[in-house]
């Protein structure tokens, strides 16, 4: 059993992960339905060990529009020609998921523009609409 370093205080076993090979779609000659290629990797992310209370949350939050109603992510590999190279990529992909998902995101801290950029504005807003008025036509005078 080899641990998954997903964080620096986060790390999950790989026997958490259960993994599931399906015939890939698309063309494939005459290989394509005796081989399964496609790799589904599940991480129950509602009842992993390994996480935290505050992590669970977390990430239940974050990632749950891919997740299952029972808590479970899956991440689905079919771009390589063989097994086990899709095994690595949906692990990999699944592992990049759950450190995003784990982030902490910056608050935003809230700018105002600075008093040349305000000025600027309103001139350029002057000017054009000085431009406009220059464009219409002037009804009742006679040239």
């Amino acid at each position: 059993m080899a641990l998954l370093h997903i964080t620096h205080d986060l790390t999950i076993d790989d026997g958490e992960l259960t993994f599931h090979a399906s015939p890939g779609g698309g063309p494939g000659g005459q290989n394509v339905n005796r081989v399964a290629t496609k790799v589904t990797v599940s991480f129950d992310v509602g009842g992993s060990p390994s996480l935290r209370k505050e992590q669970r949350e977390q990430l239940l939050g974050r990632l749950a529009n891919r997740l299952t109603k029972e808590g479970v992510l899956r991440v689905t590999s079919a771009e390589h020609r063989t097994q086990r190279a899709n095994r690595n990529a949906a692990e990999e992909r699944l592992l990049q998921l759950l450190r995003r998902g784990l982030e902490r995101r910056r608050r935003r801290r809230p700018t105002k523009p600075s008093g040349a950029a305000r000025r600027r504005r309103l001139e350029g807003k002057r000017r054009r609409a000085k431009l406009k008025q220059q464009r219409s036509k002037t009804w009742g005078r006679d040239d």
